[in-house]
């Protein structure tokens, strides 16, 4: 149901963006989306904001195949704390791919929410999200010239 949403949203976006490149991504589930759907798409690069690799406390249930779908550049920006998959299980997880960036979130679970304590307040988190987003879609942008 949300790839079919999306791929008739992106239609729409391509027609708009009259032939620029399309870089795709989403957080959680719609990172997985973007994943599976990016071919479709034509996307030049996916963006994946707390990629779920497994549902909490269940690691048994792996969804390691939708994030080794693309065939162009993935980030992985992913929290520390993530119950989900921690930023060290999917750098490990996906060490064997190249193509794929993991920038692990200094204390952030998987909503990018860092606790008092955390070595980042949430001012910083967002401030690495947004630089490590605008880095990777100024290099996928510019390799594609």
């Amino acid at each position: 149901m949300l790839d079919a949403a999306w791929l008739e949203s992106a239609a729409a976006v391509t027609e708009l963006a009259a032939g620029a490149p399309l870089l795709v991504g989403g957080r959680s589930a719609g990172a997985r989306v973007a994943c599976r759907t990016s071919a479709a798409v034509g996307a030049v690069g996916v963006v994946c904001l707390a990629f779920p690799l497994h549902p909490p406390a269940h690691p048994e249930r792996s969804r390691l195949e939708e994030l080794l779908t693309p065939s162009v550049p993935v980030l992985v920006l992913q929290g520390d704390r993530d119950t989900f998959g921690s930023a060290g299980l999917v750098e490990q997880e996906a060490a064997d791919r190249p193509g794929i960036q993991v920038v692990p979130v200094p204390g952030a679970d998987h909503g990018m929410r860092v606790l008092k304590a955390s070595p980042l307040p949430q001012r910083e988190v967002a401030a690495l999200v947004v630089s490590t987003v605008a880095a990777f879609a100024d290099r996928i942008l510019a390799a594609g010239r």
